[in-house]
Protein backbone atom coordinates (compact mmCIF):
# COMPACT_ATOMS: atom_id res chain seq x y z
CA UNK A 1 0.00 0.00 0.00
CA UNK A 2 2.70 2.62 0.78
CA UNK A 3 4.21 1.80 -2.86
CA UNK A 4 1.03 2.36 -4.50
CA UNK A 5 0.39 5.70 -2.45
CA UNK A 6 4.43 6.67 -3.52
CA UNK A 7 3.78 6.26 -7.04
CA UNK A 8 0.51 7.82 -7.38
CA UNK A 9 2.40 11.02 -5.59
CA UNK A 10 4.94 11.02 -7.56
CA UNK A 11 2.61 10.87 -10.73
CA UNK A 12 0.27 13.75 -9.33
CA UNK A 13 3.39 16.13 -8.76
CA UNK A 14 4.43 15.11 -12.00
CA UNK A 15 1.21 15.94 -13.86
CA UNK A 16 0.96 19.22 -11.59
CA UNK A 17 4.46 21.03 -12.44
CA UNK A 18 4.26 24.17 -14.80
CA UNK A 19 3.40 22.61 -18.08
CA UNK A 20 2.14 25.32 -19.76
CA UNK A 21 5.29 26.69 -21.27
CA UNK A 22 6.81 25.50 -24.14
CA UNK A 23 9.62 27.46 -24.01
CA UNK A 24 11.92 27.57 -20.92
CA UNK A 25 12.79 30.53 -18.55
CA UNK A 26 16.37 30.25 -19.60
CA UNK A 27 15.93 29.94 -23.33
CA UNK A 28 13.71 32.75 -23.38
CA UNK A 29 16.14 35.56 -21.60
CA UNK A 30 18.99 33.74 -23.90
CA UNK A 31 16.62 34.49 -26.76
CA UNK A 32 16.21 38.44 -25.71
CA UNK A 33 19.94 38.79 -24.35
CA UNK A 34 20.68 37.71 -28.11
CA UNK A 35 18.08 39.87 -29.59
CA UNK A 36 19.11 43.26 -28.08
CA UNK A 37 22.61 42.49 -26.84
CA UNK A 38 21.52 43.41 -22.70
CA UNK A 39 21.77 41.91 -19.80
CA UNK A 40 19.24 40.16 -18.57
CA UNK A 41 17.99 41.62 -15.06
CA UNK A 42 14.63 39.42 -14.02
CA UNK A 43 12.06 36.95 -16.03
CA UNK A 44 8.85 36.30 -15.08
CA UNK A 45 5.64 34.23 -15.83
CA UNK A 46 2.81 36.12 -16.64
CA UNK A 47 -0.09 36.05 -19.13
CA UNK A 48 -1.16 38.03 -21.69
CA UNK A 49 -4.64 37.81 -23.90
CA UNK A 50 -5.12 34.44 -22.42
CA UNK A 51 -1.67 33.35 -23.21
CA UNK A 52 1.21 32.59 -21.27
CA UNK A 53 4.00 34.36 -21.91
CA UNK A 54 7.45 35.76 -20.17
CA UNK A 55 8.28 38.96 -19.54
CA UNK A 56 12.10 39.70 -19.85
CA UNK A 57 13.51 43.09 -18.19
CA UNK A 58 16.56 43.58 -19.68
CA UNK A 59 19.51 46.52 -19.37
CA UNK A 60 20.36 47.31 -22.76
CA UNK A 61 23.42 48.37 -23.69
CA UNK A 62 22.28 52.13 -24.14
CA UNK A 63 21.32 52.13 -20.58
CA UNK A 64 17.58 51.74 -21.09
CA UNK A 65 16.18 49.50 -18.85
CA UNK A 66 12.80 47.83 -21.45
CA UNK A 67 10.70 44.94 -20.75
CA UNK A 68 10.14 41.95 -24.09
CA UNK A 69 7.56 39.53 -23.67
CA UNK A 70 8.08 36.36 -25.20
CA UNK A 71 5.41 34.03 -26.28
CA UNK A 72 5.86 31.06 -23.86
CA UNK A 73 4.44 28.89 -26.86
CA UNK A 74 5.93 29.56 -29.62
CA UNK A 75 9.13 31.74 -28.23
CA UNK A 76 7.54 34.55 -30.76
CA UNK A 77 8.27 38.24 -29.24
CA UNK A 78 5.39 39.98 -29.16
Amino acid sequence: MKFLTTVITTLMLALSLPAWADVSRDAAAAMVQKATGGRVLAVDQTEQGGRPVWRVKVLTPQGEVIVVLIDAASGRRL
